[in-house]
C-alpha cells in the first residue's frame, strides 16, 4: 500500500477542491507504470493507471540518500505534463491495459491496447474507432499533509462523492529467484528438485489456448515451482493479449475436487498440525498457506467464471493478478527458506484452507464471503505479529518479505470485497447481512479478534462485516476427509 497517505483532514480538503491526493512525487521514481484502486463512500470502485513518461530527476542530501525531488515550483507543471492517467480497463472488451504500448503519434501520446490493438489518447480518451476510455487530469500540487512535499492529484470521478485511495502498487512483481536443489543430507525425505522442472512450462502437446483452459493446467500442476512458473506464464501472456480469450463457454474444462501434491509431500490433519515455534517452521507453513492460495486465485476463474456469465473481464484481471501476488508470495517464502536450510517439503503440510473451497464451491458469492473476507481477512490480522517475532529475532530478509505479502494481501481483501459487493448488487441484496449470513452457513466458530481494523477498513470491511460474528456451519463434510491424506496427482495430459 505504498503511497496511500489519506487522512481526513486531507480528503475534506480535497473533496471541496474535486481533486484527490493520490501519492508523493518521490514514490513514483521507480516506475514507469503504477495500478491504483479508489473507492467512494457508497462502495463504488474505480482501478486506475498513472503513467510516468520520463524519469524525474531527484535530488541527493549531503550523505547520498534520495531526498523529495528539488524541482522549483515554476517547473511543477512541467511534471505534470509527463504523468497521465486513465481507467485500467480497455473500453472495447474490458482488457487489462497495464502492459499498453505506449506511442506518439501525430495527435499526441496514445496508448494501444494489447488485445485487439485499440488505441487511446492518453489525455481525451478517444480512439478513431468511436470508443473513449476514461482519463483523468492530472495535477501536481503540494501536499495538504506536509506543504513542502509535492503529490500527484487527480480529478476526482463525477459518479460517487467520497472517494478514497485503496491501493497504490508498481506495474511490477518481484520474484525471488528458485531456491538451490537441497542437499541430501537435509532429510532423509526425497525432497522434490524445484530448480529442475519436470516438464515444459507451455505443454508440446494440446497447450491451452484460453486463460480458463490455463486455470485448470495450473490447478492439475502439482510441482510447486511448475505451478509458479506456470502462473507467471499465463499472467503474462492474459496481459500482452497473447490469450485472447477467457474460454468460458460450454466446452470449458473443469477444474480438480482437490489439487494435487507432490507424491514425497507429507499430509496432516490440521487440528494436529505440530505448533509452529522455529522461524523455518513458521515459514513452511506460510508457504504451504500461499501454494493453496495460488489454486484458490485460479480455481476462482476456472469454476465460477463458465457459471457467471455476468462477471466482467475486471474479475478475471484482478485474479489472475491475485495468482500472480500468491506465486510471488510462495517465491519469496522458498528464497527464504533455503537460506534458513529448511527446503520446502521437508515437514509436513495439511489443506485446512481447501476445505473452504469445497464448502463454497456452489456460490461466487460464498467463495468471495468466506476466503477473502474471512481468510484473507484474518492474514491482516496476525500478519503484523508474525512480522514483529521475525524483527525481535533480527531477521531482517523475512520481515522484508513478510511485509511485501501483507500489503498485497490488504489488496486481495480489497478485490473479495470489491466483488463481493459487486455480486450483491447484481443480486439486490445489503453486503453487509448477506456476509454475516455467509459467515453463519459456510464457516464454524467466532471470527477471533484482535481485528486490525486499519487495514479492514483500508480493504472495505467496516466492524459492522465481522464484530460480533460467529459461523454455525457443523462437523465439516465429509467430502472434507481427503483433506487428511495427500491429493492424486493428475493423470498425464489433463488440461
Amino acid at each position: 500500500m505504498s503511497g496511500a497517505i489519506s487522512s481526513e483532514s486531507r480528503a475534506s480538503s480535497s473533496r471541496a477542491m474535486n481533486f484527490i491526493e493520490i501519492v508523493p512525487v518521490s514514490k513514483i521514481q521507480s516506475h514507469t507504470r503504477y495500478l491504483f484502486t479508489l473507492r467512494s463512500g457508497e462502495g463504488t470502485y474505480r482501478s486506475l493507471l498513472l503513467f510516468r513518461l520520463s524519469t524525474a530527476p531527484v535530488a541527493q542530501s549531503s550523505d547520498s540518500v534520495s531526498t523529495e525531488p528539488s524541482w522549483p515550483d515554476n517547473d511543477v507543471s512541467h511534471i505534470a505534463e509527463q504523468l497521465y492517467v486513465m481507467e485500467s480497463a480497455c473500453p472495447h472488451l474490458g482488457a487489462d491495459m497495464s502492459h499498453a504500448d505506449i506511442e506518439e503519434c501525430e495527435t499526441g501520446i496514445v496508448a494501444v491496447c494489447p488485445w485487439h490493438r485499440y488505441d487511446f489518447d492518453m489525455r481525451s480518451g478517444k480512439s478513431d474507432t468511436g470508443l473513449r476510455a476514461c482519463v483523468y487530469q492530472v495535477e501536481v500540487r503540494r501536499s495538504a499533509i506536509d506543504t513542502e512535499t509535492l503529490s500527484v492529484w487527480i480529478k476526482s470521478p463525477e459518479e460517487a462523492n467520497f472517494w478514497r485511495l485503496v491501493e497504490f502498487r508498481p506495474v511490477s512483481e518481484e520474484f525471488a529467484d528458485p531456491p538451490p536443489a537441497p542437499k541430501e543430507t537435509i532429510s532423509s525425505i526425497d525432497i522434490p528438485d524445484l530448480i529442475t522442472l519436470p516438464e515444459d512450462i507451455e505443454p508440446a502437446k494440446n497447450p491451452p489456448k484460453t486463460l480458463i483452459q490455463w486455470a485448470v493446467l495450473i490447478l492439475n500442476t502439482s510441482h510447486p515451482q511448475l505451478k509458479v512458473e506456470r502462473t507467471r506464464h499465463a499472467v503474462n501472456m492474459f496481459r500482452s493479449g497473447k490469450l485472447s480469450s477467457i474460454g468460458r463457454g460450454p466446452s470449458a474444462p473443469k477444474p480438480p475436487d482437490v489439487p494435487p501434491r507432490e507424491d514425497q509431500m507429507r499430509f496432516v490433519d490440521a487440528n494436529h498440525a505440530a505448533k509452529r515455534k522455529s522461524r523455518a517452521a513458521m515459514l513452511h507453513a506460510l508457504a504451504n498457506i500461499e501454494q493453496w492460495a495460488i489454486d484458490l486465485a485460479w480455481d476462482a476463474i476456472a469454476r465460477f467464471g463458465p457459471a457467471n456469465p455476468t462477471l466482467p473481464h475486471q474479475f478475471f484481471s484482478d485474479f489472475t493478478k491475485i495468482a500472480l501476488d500468491e506465486a510471488k508470495h510462495f517465491s519469496l517464502l522458498l528464497s527464504r527458506l533455503s537460506a534458513l536450510g529448511t527446503p520446502y517439503g521437508v515437514l509436513p503440510i495439511h489443506a485446512a484452507l481447501w476445505q473452504s473451497a469445497t464448502e463454497t464451491a456452489q456460490s461466487v458469492r460464498s467463495r468471495l464471503a468466506i476466503v477473502h473476507l474471512v481468510h484473507e481477512a484474518r492474514g491482516l490480522d496476525v500478519n503484523p505479529a508474525t512480522i514483529a517475532k521475525f524483527a525481535k529475532q533480527g531477521d531482517t530478509e523475512s520481515v522484508a518479505a513478510l511485509t511485501i505479502i501483507h500489503n498485497d494481501e490488504v489488496t486481495h481483501v480489497t478485490a473479495g470485497h470489491r466483488w463481493f459487493t459487486f455480486v450483491c448488487a447484481e443480486q439486490g441484496v445489503d453486503p453487509v447481512p448477506t456476509f454475516r449470513e455467509e459467515v453463519k452457513r459456510h464457516f464454524s466458530g467466532r471470527l477471533k479478534g484482535p481485528f486490525n481494523m486499519i487495514d479492514r477498513e483500508k480493504a472495505g470491511l467496516t466492524r459492522d462485516f465481522y464484530e460480533d460474528l460467529a459461523g454455525e456451519m457443523g462437523k465439516p463434510h465429509e467430502s472434507n476427509k481427503a483433506f487428511v491424506i495427500k491429493p492424486v496427482k493428475p493423470t498425464e495430459g489433463t488440461v
